[in-house]
């Protein structure tokens, strides 16, 4: 590994760019099959609520056997990031991509056969429990290549980031954001797609066959993997859970409440489509609003920012409940359209920055289960937000479904902005340099900046 390191080291004078970042030795080797692994998280909500609102004609239903998925993914997610940065990650990724896929198929014909509710449920829970936790095991492999020591992992009671940080953990960060949010263009854009032009059941065959395909390929990515040596040898510094971090149960809730929007979105979305007699007009509005997502990832990435990203934070979450607070009022699809792409342009900085903070709040030895504490509390919004938006477009229609987005992001930014003080780190004040990756026009490359 130290020689991964020395030789992604940019010289003095050459800034840290996405260029030098994708040197990185093996480093291709994980992203690509860990981008096809990673497209559930973003697949799998939208195809279920398709197909079963094919099946059964409820949105309700079909909402709350998409809750049920979500549910156990959100209580399945720490679990499997804890086994992985103690066993190693291909012990976890290898037999659950196989669970994955069998349970989803199980799910499939299910619904195709019109099974009662109960064997729809009952098949729904593996289905979630094992969905790869592949983003923050990506992340996790980025510290190993560039040096994972180097990592700024001030755990509680610690002195906060390192001042001997590899100039490309920045990088590494904003790029993963990046691909985060690609993965919301793609993903629920492709479901649809399938879904609703080719077969409904398509969508989830899909989503299935991307998994196993792309976690048995990233877990064969062996090399690339976290030492296990290093993060056993770390156990002191491990606390017992990384949700005892009271900052990262902070960020739980904001992410709790973005969430409730990827839910409530699609629900609503598709339900407003069907009112207008255009089911294809779901895929349009929600790849508007994804691309939304993937825009203000790009520029997250690209702007030096002089704020902290306590301060980015608050300000995108508001941003985000201000957006929220006036979907269920629009009539007409143009400006669902303007307003859903501004939603999107909030939510990314509210991501990035909350897994930025992440990474300063907990150990090294703990960062993957704390990554997916993060997904995880989106997949338990995402449900519930499914599930309530699913029975208030039954009931009321549309605009009633789009008051959950709202109704989740409103108590979410209370907290955050109460607990404000929680998401800074110990050892670290507000007025502290905060690297971040910043465009250069001439040459695509980064630049670190500072930020107060």
């Amino acid at each position: 590994m130290a020689s991964a390191v020395s030789s992604t080291t940019p010289p003095p004078a050459q800034r840290a760019g996405y260029r030098h970042l994708l040197r990185t030795p093996g480093a291709w080797t994980f992203l690509l099959p860990g981008f096809a692994a990673r497209q559930p998280f973003a697949m799998l909500t939208i195809s279920i609520v398709l197909l079963l609102r094919h099946t059964t004609g409820s949105y309700g239903l079909a909402g709350a056997v998409a809750a049920v998925t979500g549910v156990s993914m959100a209580l399945f997610a720490p679990q499997s990031g804890k086994l992985a940065d103690r066993h190693g990650q291909s012990a976890v990724l290898v037999p659950g991509v196989l669970l994955h896929a069998a349970a989803a198929a199980l799910l499939t014909a299910l619904a195709l056969a019109h099974a009662p509710l109960w064997a729809l449920i009952a098949a729904a829970v593996p289905t979630g429990a094992s969905v790869p936790q592949v983003g923050p095991m990506v992340r996790a492999r980025w510290a190993a290549a560039l040096g994972d020591g180097a990592v700024g992992d001030g755990a509680p009671g610690g002195s906060g980031p390192r001042s001997g940080r590899h100039p490309l953990l920045a990088t590494a960060a904003a790029f993963e954001s990046v691909t985060d949010e690609l993965t919301f263009v793609i993903g629920p854009v492709l479901a649809t797609g399938l879904s609703t032009g080719v077969h409904p059941a398509s969508g989830l065959i899909a989503e299935a066959a991307l998994t196993l395909v792309g976690g048995l390929l990233f877990a064969a990515q062996r090399r690339t993997a976290p030492p296990l040596g290093a993060a056993r040898a770390d156990t002191r510094k491990r606390p017992a859970s990384a949700l005892s971090v009271p900052g990262v149960r902070v960020l739980a809730v904001a992410f709790l409440g973005v969430g409730s929007v990827f839910g409530g979105m699609q629900v609503a979305l598709t339900a407003f489509a069907q009112e207008h007699g255009q089911p294809g007009l779901n895929g349009v509005l929600y790849g508007v609003f994804a691309a939304g997502n993937m825009l203000a990832g790009v520029a997250c990435g690209a702007i030096a920012w002089r704020t902290s990203p306590r301060r980015r934070l608050l300000t995108s979450y508001a941003a985000l409940t201000l957006v929220c607070a006036t979907l269920w009022a629009v009539p007409a699809p143009l400006p669902l359209g303007g307003l859903g792409l501004l939603a999107g342009l909030c939510i990314a900085p509210a991501l990035i920055t909350g897994y930025t903070l992440v990474e300063a709040l907990v150990p090294a030895t703990s960062r993957t289960e704390a990554f997916t504490w993060l997904t995880g509390s989106v997949a338990l919004g995402q449900a519930a937000a499914v599930t309530a938006a699913g029975q208030l477009a039954d009931g009321f229609g549309a605009s009633a479904a789009f008051t959950v987005p709202l109704v989740g992001t409103a108590p979410a930014l209370l907290t955050v902005v109460s607990l404000r003080a929680r998401i800074t780190p110990r050892g670290v004040s507000t007025a502290v340099r905060h690297e971040q990756p910043t465009a250069d026009t001439h040459n695509g490359s980064l630049q670190t900046a500072d930020t107060a």
